[in-house]
């Protein structure tokens, strides 16, 4: 990304979708609501991914999003693939924040956010974030605080 943001962003996931034809509204264009879709359908497969090497709905936690956004920079028509890569930044005790390009023919058409809070399954209150996802992410803030300015 070649925005400055507060803080290092890290890929974690790419997933190329096909634009369907239902996608488009009357307009002509892919509905605003679908880019969310395009942004949940590649953090869940990074989650699937994340499953298969700590399941934390096993040991009684997962994530919810607790809020989305997304900044419409050009409209997406049918056909063709979207590529939407998926950034997380900014770990906290038990949230982290997933950030989002979807990107059509290498050209960027939106932009979008979401912050994932890890919550006790019973309880429904925020808990840790699993190990294997919060220590890459210090690690990256490390390095850049590390960096000459």
């Amino acid at each position: 990304m070649t925005a400055h943001h507060a803080h290092p962003r890290l890929l974690v996931h790419t997933s190329i979708q096909p634009i369907r034809w239902g996608d488009m509204d009357a307009l002509g264009h892919v509905n605003n609501t679908v880019y969310f879709r395009y942004m949940e359908q590649a953090r869940i497969e990074w989650l699937f991914d994340q499953a298969r090497s700590h399941d934390a709905y096993a040991a009684g936690s997962g994530p919810v999003i607790v809020n989305a956004s997304c900044t419409f920079e050009q409209p997406l028509v049918y056909p063709g693939d979207v590529e939407v890569r998926m950034y997380l930044a900014g770990p906290g005790r038990s949230s982290v924040g997933s950030h989002y390009e979807i990107l059509k023919d290498g050209r960027r058409y939106a932009e979008g956010a979401a912050k994932i809070v890890w919550i006790d399954l019973a309880s429904g209150r925020p808990t840790p974030l699993p190990e294997p996802i919060a220590a890459p992410l210090r690690a990256l803030a490390a390095r850049a605080t590390d960096m000459p300015t």
